[in-house]
């Protein structure tokens, strides 16, 4: 697929000067891991050479440049997109052309400016890298190489505590004191803690609130017991007094009610006739007369 233009057709090895007297610093990864790199102070020239090896023996790179880059970066872990680059010095290695075989290019940063030490936290990571591109027509070829930074800078001459009084008024007042006002990254705060006034009331109380919308209760008055099979028509099964059914009173004690034996039925009412008939009968009866 390197011929098409696709995938890395050679490799990039950055080597920086004097490492075998330069110190190692150890710098802490988004995984937590730790990871050590070579160390630079602010201020401090940064330079080596860059080598170039073609994967396959005999084959041509075309490319558009080459050029380093040295970036000061901080990156803010819950938004990925947004990076802020406080330092950006770029340097052009080569024009555009061929490379017909294995390159060195010499590279140099003089007295580069390092405002700030090489940080990771929890949610935000400061790192300083070098990044060496090759530009290409389809697809870049990128290598990058990381960097630690510590800054070095002479203590102040007074450095007093600092006293700082919080609080809510005539309740609670506390005040905070440090032994020092600048610290150093991997410095202890120690301070104090202050209570000067503590006057908290108390306080049991009970809130009931009325709900809007009305409670009904509906208690049960009885509770009859019904008998497992559905009654004949016109049928009133017996109920004693304490809602057992199935049962029915006699003069010997207690018969079994058996559902298909005739019962006799409750008196229905008699109809009441509309009071029209009654004044028509009437009438009949004189005219019979």
């Amino acid at each position: 697929m390197a011929f098409l233009g696709f995938g890395q057709s050679a490799d990039i090895d950055i080597v920086l000067d004097g490492t075998q007297t330069r110190p190692l610093a150890e710098i802490k990864t988004e995984d937590g891991k730790k990871e050590k790199h070579f160390l630079y102070y602010d201020g401090e020239s940064v330079s080596g050479k860059v080598n170039v090896s073609l994967r396959k023996a005999g084959s041509r790179l075309e490319h558009q440049g080459v050029k380093i880059e040295l970036i000061g970066l901080i990156e803010l872990y819950y938004d990925r997109g947004n990076h802020h680059e406080f330092t950006s010095i770029s340097k052009e290695l080569a024009r555009p052309g061929d490379l017909i075989q294995n390159t060195s290019f010499p590279f140099e940063f003089h007295n580069v400016e390092k405002p700030y030490e090489s940080y990771t936290g929890a949610n935000v990571r400061l790192r300083y890298f070098l990044r060496v591109t090759i530009v290409r027509r389809l697809t870049d070829t990128i290598k990058e190489l990381e960097l630690a930074v510590h800054t070095l800078s002479s203590y102040p001459d007074i450095n007093s505590s600092i006293k700082m009084e919080v609080g809510i008024e005539d309740c609670l007042h506390i005040e905070f004191e440090y032994n020092k006002s600048k610290y150093h990254l991997k410095d202890v705060i120690v301070g104090k803690i202050y209570f000067l006034l503590e006057i908290i009331l108390w306080r049991k109380g009970e809130k009931v609130r009325k709900p809007v919308m009305a409670v009904r209760q509906s208690p049960t008055v009885e509770r009859p017991s019904l008998p497992s099979s559905t009654p004949a028509s016109r049928q009133s099964p017996p109920v004693d007094e304490e809602g057992d059914i199935g049962t029915e009173s006699g003069d010997n004690g207690q018969i079994p009610f058996n559902p298909d034996q005739d019962v006799n039925p409750l008196p229905l009412p008699n109809p009441i006739q509309p009071k029209e008939n009654k004044d028509m009968a009437s009438n009949g009866s004189k005219d019979d007369q």
